[in-house]
């Protein structure tokens, strides 16, 4: 928070000049009216007796601001001491400008003073007298000489304390915006605060959501695999064993020739499903061509290994999308036509990748047996992984899948993510 900062700055450089002022102006202001009247005492006419006693009140004076600066250490506002100290200082100046106008200069320092050092009440009668010590000695000295002179000092009064009304009421005005800055300040610094312990908080837990996705992803993935090892690999290896039990004991040399090709031939598919299976652990297909081209791929190869004519469609502006979003589609594309190969007998199926504004939607069709998406229950599969696992992954990245199906009408599997693109 620069703005808060230079602000804060500011009013603090104020406030030591303002401190600086109260701690050397009354010696300042004193000693320029000794000077000037020490100057001018000659002419205008001071007694011996006056000197004399006008030097015993700046004495008075010197000793007075020497005892409040140590009265007043660590005090903060108007004190019944503050109030003394004011009244017998403002009574030294009177008498000091009464005997020379020049030390009006010592009662000076009051207007300064006044709202500091007296009580509320107290504030206008100490500015009155001061006004009027300062009249006094611009009109020609104390007391007035005539009705003229008297004319001319209650007409400087009454512009001196108008004055200092005026100034003592923009003072105020001042030291209240001053107040409601620093509180302002503080507020926004506690704010700030606030906001970067919540921006802390949340990166922690976005830290923590990513661990956790992270460990979603590696459970989704084993139970995929599991599912996939029981449904193809459990199977065709329980095929085999069945193929060469019945191989080994029949006396039937071609039975056992044809038992023994049926026990290779799922040798060979079980082979090929182990592989599909390392393949998918991880979406290298991405890597080259982003989704669309891994998408490409993945049909023509499922099309060529399982003998279902299948075609690739992209619609839209193509996108570069995030890894995860990506990554998604795709396994549950894979999932999608390794469930129709094994379960729906189609001859022809349908992949779909179509990018529409904010989201991304891909659809997987066939024309295949078809099934009642009522009768199963959600998290179980059909012929294994299949739905729920399809559902999980969609869901993981905000996503969302349905299932459309009927008995012998087809199947269509839709699912649809959020348009997260690639991270530059």
């Amino acid at each position: 928070m620069p703005h808060a900062t230079d602000a804060t700055r500011n009013g603090s450089g104020i406030e030591q000049r303002w401190a600086l002022f109260h701690r050397w102006g009354p010696y300042v202001l004193l000693g320029a009216g000794t000077v000037l009247a020490a100057a001018t005492a000659g002419p205008l006419g001071m007694t011996r007796a006056e000197v004399y006693a006008c030097g015993v009140l700046v004495v008075a004076a010197l000793v007075l601001q020497l005892w409040w600066e140590r009265a007043s250490h660590g005090a903060e506002g108007p004190t019944r001491t503050s109030a003394v100290y004011f009244a017998v200082r403002m009574a030294i100046g009177f008498a000091l400008t009464w005997m020379n106008p020049l030390f009006a200069f010592q009662v000076a320092v009051n207007y300064w003073d006044a709202g500091r050092l007296l009580p509320q009440r107290l504030v206008v009668p100490g500015l009155v007298t001061a006004a009027a010590t300062v009249a006094g000695s611009q009109s020609g000295g104390l007391p007035p000489d005539g009705p003229t002179g008297w004319l001319v000092f209650l007409g400087l009064a009454a512009v001196n304390l108008g004055l200092l009304l005026l100034f003592s009421h923009l003072a105020r005005l001042e030291e209240d915006r001053a107040r409601t800055q620093a509180a302002t300040i503080a507020e926004l610094e506690r704010t700030n605060t606030a906001l970067q312990q919540a921006l802390d908080e949340n990166a922690a837990l976005h830290s923590q959501l990513l661990v956790q996705a992270r460990e979603a992803g590696v459970a989704d993935e084993r139970r995929r695999l599991a599912a996939e090892i029981h449904d193809t690999l459990a199977q065709g290896l329980t095929g085999i064993i069945a193929q060469l039990q019945v191989a080994a004991n029949t006396p039937d040399p071609a039975a056992g020739r044809d038992r023994l090709d049926r026990a290779l031939a799922l040798a060979r598919e079980s082979l090929g499903e182990a592989r599909r299976s390392v393949h998918n652990l991880a979406p290298v297909a991405l890597t080259d061509g982003g989704l669309p081209g891994a998408l490409r791929r993945t049909v023509v190869g499922w099309s060529e290994r399982s003998g279902v004519k299948a075609e690739f469609t992209v619609t839209g502006t193509v996108e570069p999308l995030h890894d995860e979003m990506a990554a998604t589609l795709l396994r549950i594309a894979q999932e999608a036509l390794a469930n129709t190969a094994r379960h729906a007998a189609a001859s022809r199926a349908g992949v779909t990748l179509s990018f529409m504004g904010d989201e991304v939607t891909l659809d997987i069709r066939d024309d295949g047996r078809g099934f009642d998406p009522l009768a199963v229950p959600a998290h179980t599969s059909v012929g294994g992984f299949g739905l729920g696992g399809m559902r999980a992954r969609a869901e993981r990245v905000a996503g969302a899948l349905t299932v459309e199906s009927e008995p012998g009408g087809g199947t269509a599997v839709s699912a649809r993510v959020p348009l997260v693109r690639h991270d530059p």
